[in-house]
């Protein structure tokens, strides 16, 4: 069951270099395993050589020669470790930290900044209105400066494909170079543990076309429409009468807290409540009608609402796109 537990494809395979930052990392993490292998296997097999020549004395071919007993131990035994450990001392701590370094912001052409809540993602575009949750959009082949805070305990942003982590932490800022080879969708994780919902505070790193990037950006700065018709009108309305607006953002409306995400174009996300559930209309109606059965701990209160009106809110949340 453990070994199948490991075939499981979630995006999180720190070894599937998808940027030159992450393939240095798997590289010196093959090389110390290459390394390590050898030094076990070469002590299993004295152990397996001692067991059968446990009845004769000294080494094979050499017997009992104190001088050449004396050269082993000082090449294997002080040598080869301090080589070893000086080379991976080298190459993890000059060249690997190097490459993987928070970047100078004059090498980078976007800023984004990652706040960690308990627990979920809020994403901000300096420059840019543009706010989003649990997914950072990022164009493809691009430098991108990602400036990480946390409004409440210790998170750490990691998202393995792509870099190395970095740990959030209240009243720092902390950095870290995002790049991605090619456009896909690379998924990051909470590496620090933050409480009850630790495991599923996750998020999706999207890598557009720089084209299919600016139209998102454009779009994601947009306020939400002004005007709803059919259920989506009665769930604007109930919406901005209830608990909802005193939590969330919907710019174009009256609702402006900044407790949970700001929703203005939540139809547009995969995901609900940091990747544990889909953004679907079933899921939507679920997560809005009974948080703590989806997201045990989470700060979204349950409302004393009937499932029409939670259907209704739900299509007002559909619209916004």
């Amino acid at each position: 069951m453990l070994v199948a537990s490991g075939c499981a494809d979630n995006g999180q395979n720190a070894l599937h270099a998808q940027s030159p930052q992450s393939h240095d990392i798997a590289v010196l993490w093959w090389w110390m395993l290459g390394v390590a292998s050898l030094v076990f296997l070469g002590a299993c097999a004295m152990l397996v050589l001692g067991w059968f020549r446990r009845r004769s004395k000294g080494l094979p071919v050499v017997g009992e020669n104190e001088d050449v007993n004396k050269r082993l131990v000082v090449a294997f035994g002080i040598a080869a470790p301090i080589v070893v450990l000086v080379t991976l001392f080298l190459v993890a701590n000059v060249a690997v930290i190097k490459a993987t370094a928070a970047p100078k912001t004059s090498s980078t052409k976007l800023t984004i900044q990652v706040i960690g809540h308990d627990w979920w993602w809020e994403v901000r575009y300096p420059g840019h209105i543009a706010r989003t949750a649990n997914e950072i959009h990022i164009p493809a082949r691009t430098r991108v400066n990602v400036e990480g805070t946390t409004d409440d305990v210790i998170h750490s942003l990691w998202v393995p494909e792509l870099n190395r982590k970095i740990d959030l932490i209240p009243g720092r800022v902390n950095r870290v170079l995002l790049y991605a080879d090619h456009p896909g969708t690379y998924r990051g994780q909470c590496a620090e543990f933050c409480g009850l919902q630790h495991a599923h505070m996750s998020l999706y790193v999207v890598a557009d076309d720089p084209a299919t990037f600016q139209r998102w950006l454009a779009n994601q700065s947009k306020p939400a429409p002004s005007t709803a018709s059919g259920p989506a009108a009665r769930g604007r309305q109930l919406f901005l009468a209830n608990t909802c607006s005193s939590c969330h953002t919907i710019r174009g409306t009256k609702a402006n807290a900044d407790v949970g995400p700001d929703l203005t174009h939540v139809a547009s996300r995969m995901t609900l409540a940091a990747l544990t559930i889909d953004n679907s209309p079933a899921d939507l109606v679920r997560w809005i009608s009974d948080p703590q059965h989806v997201k045990p701990g989470a700060k979204m209160p349950a409302l004393d609402l009937s499932q029409a009106d939670f259907r209704a809110i739900a299509a007002y949340l559909e619209s916004l796109k």
